[in-house]
């Protein structure tokens, strides 16, 4: 099947919130180039994480409703791990990535937070929590392998359009490198950074960086309700 990045199209199968059409019109010319990119690897036989139906899974939070953004780098690489939500993974995946058994013990350390019994972090967004990576494709087992194809320049439209909102707090949280460069247009949120969580880096600056207790403070400072961070565990589940 060929991936289709129109965003009216998207919209229309409920792929991504009609809000964000407009918002992300201006790049559409640039989506219609990833889209024959992604397509030519396909046929190449390269497969391209995560679904296609997922790929901007992130834009289907309401414009108006996203209180926070999480920013990272890349998909999950690994077949079976990538959802379209940055850092999250199916509630059927037991092995969790290793970069988000950091984000819980992280969480565990900042709030006192259970472990959860999946790594499905919807419920976050389902608060208004946009889980959004810099580059939203990947080539199966290839780290990083479509940056510089134009998710950059898409995904900066989204934070600038989330940015530039009127009387809409916006918290921002850049985790590693390639989220961190999303700061200079990000000027009216508040903007919580760190290294990334992965193992390579996690030990660097993103243990000890409590970013879940500083954004329900930035939250509540602003007038806005915090995060529930809380998953569901294993007991919740029975």
């Amino acid at each position: 099947m060929k991936i289709n990045l129109t965003l009216e199209d998207l919209a229309n199968k409920g792929f991504i919130d009609s809000s964000w059409v407009n918002q992300l019109l201006p790049v559409q010319s640039v989506l219609d180039q990833i889209a024959q990119r992604l397509n030519q690897e396909i046929d190449a036989g390269e497969q391209i994480l995560p679904s296609s139906s997922n790929i901007l899974r992130a834009f289907t939070i309401p414009y108006d409703l996203v209180k926070v953004v999480i920013v990272g780098q890349d998909p999950y690489p690994t077949p079976g791990d990538a959802v379209g939500l940055s850092f999250s993974v199916s509630p059927e995946r037991h092995d969790l990535p290793r970069s988000l058994k950091n984000i819980f013990s992280e969480l565990h350390s900042d709030l006192g937070c259970d472990l959860p019994a999946t790594g499905d972090l919807s419920p976050w967004a389902e608060q208004g929590v946009m889980l959004l990576n810099r580059v939203l494709t990947v080539r199966a087992g290839e780290v990083g392998s479509h940056r510089g194809i134009g998710w950059e320049q898409v995904t900066e439209q989204a934070l600038r359009a989330l940015n530039d909102r009127k009387n809409k707090p916006l918290v921002a949280v850049l985790w590693g490198n390639d989220a961190k460069s999303a700061k200079t247009f990000l000027n009216n949120a508040v903007v919580i950074e760190s290294a990334h969580p992965s193992p390579l880096s996690a030990s660097r600056g993103f243990f000890g960086s409590c970013p879940f207790s500083k954004v329900n403070t930035a939250l509540v400072e602003a007038g806005q309700t915090p995060i529930n961070w809380s998953l569901p565990t294993q007991s919740a589940l029975f």
